[in-house]
Formats: structure tokens, C-alpha cells, sequence
């Protein structure tokens, strides 16, 4: 059973979490062991290529007839969505679909370049409209959901887009992480515990 879930781009089908399987693989550690660690790499970042853009991915699933979101909790501690930074020259959506396949994808062996990911193609990852765009606008942790105007050289642009899932897909989860299905719900009004982008959800997708 599917449920529609209507947005400015169309209906989306939004499928039970039990057509998900989901497997391990090996650890994926995080580029940065500190906030600091990762505000120190963000300007050095912005030193040799400037704006930094990141893509995230809202990822809906079905459990009991009520849609939840995808979530990955790492090494039992913070949560996020998955996705993650882009290189310069990459798209929104072509880096968002392989940022996912390197999160969440099963890895391959390719005669080519070693080890790589299996991809099923973009239509797998369904990539649809963009929900909200956060702003850092200093080499700090707050980010908004809006860039202020005395701003002119944003660190970095966040971009969080809703990706339509397959009716049955496998994910390979890294050990030092979790995938949640966590009801839309339960963020509303709770940024102590999720963060501002996550508290935003229900709203966004409610439009």
C-alpha cells in the first residue's frame, strides 16, 4: 500500500519502510572529530574555492499509514540528513545522487576504478523540488534559513531537497551510523533536540 503526498511539484507516492532492506557496510567516519575541527576545514575551504554548497536529501517513508523521514544518527550521537558538500563544477542534483550512493549505496567493484558504488541509475534517486535554502553567513555554527541582507560573502549555502524513493530499495547503511524513520511529527517544534532545519519539515512539507 501507498500513500500521495501533494506538493508544489506534483504527488509524490510515498512507500511503507517495510519495502526498504537495509544492510551494513564498513564505517564511514566523519571528516571532522569537533565542531571546531569542521568550522577550521570550512575556511580553509573557503580560502581556495570560496562559497561552500551543500545538498541534503528529505526522504519519505510510510509506517502505519503515517509519513516519516529518513534520518541518519551517527556514531549514536547527532542526527542528519543524508548528503553532503559539492565539488565546485557539480549540480545540485548530480551531486546530490552521489553523495547518497556514497552514503547509502552498495558498494561494487568496478573494472575501472576499484571499488565503487551500485547506482541503479538516477531514476533510483528520485531528485524533485528544493524545500528551503539555509545560509552560514560567517565561519560559525548558525545557519538561516534566509541570507541578511549586510551580508554579502556567505561561508556557505545549504539546499535541502525532497527526494522521491523507488517502491523497493536496498540501503547500505556504514556500521558507525543509523537509519531512522522518525515520524514528521516529532521534529515540530523540537530543534533542542533535532536543530532549526529539522524542526522546519513539518512546515515545509505541509506547503
Amino acid at each position: 500500500m501507498t500513500i500521495d503526498v501533494d506538493l508544489a511539484a506534483g504527488q509524490i507516492p510515498i512507500w511503507p519502510l517495510g519495502n526498504y532492506r537495509m544492510v551494513e557496510r564498513e564505517s564511514q567516519p566523519e571528516e571532522d572529530t569537533s565542531v571546531t575541527a569542521r568550522l577550521t576545514r570550512l575556511e580553509k575551504q573557503y580560502e581556495e574555492t570560496g562559497l561552500r554548497r551543500s545538498v541534503d536529501a528529505v526522504m519519505i517513508v510510510q509506517v502505519r499509514g503515517f509519513p516519516h523521514i529518513l534520518v541518519l544518527q551517527v556514531a549514536n550521537a547527532f542526527y542528519k540528513l543524508p548528503g553532503g558538500y559539492l565539488d565546485p563544477n557539480e549540480s545540485d542534483e548530480e551531486g546530490l545522487v552521489l553523495r547518497l550512493n556514497e552514503q547509502l549505496g552498495i558498494p561494487v567493484e568496478t573494472e575501472t576504478s576499484g571499488t565503487g558504488y551500485k547506482t541503479g541509475g538516477e531514476s533510483d534517486w528520485h531528485v524533485r523540488e528544493c524545500l528551503s535554502v539555509w545560509w552560514r553567513p560567517n565561519f560559525d555554527t548558525f545557519m538561516y534559513p534566509y541570507l541578511p541582507p549586510h551580508i554579502t560573502e556567505p561561508k556557505e549555502c545549504k539546499k535541502l531537497y525532497l527526494v522521491e524513493l523507488p517502491p523497493q530499495k536496498t540501503f547500505a547503511v556504514p556500521l558507525n551510523m543509523k537509519l531512522h524513520a522518525i515520524p514528521v511529527m516529532e521534529f515540530y517544534d523540537n530543534a533542542a533536540r533535532y536543530g532549526p532545519q529539522f524542526a522546519g519539515l513539518p512546515y515545509l512539507l505541509s506547503r
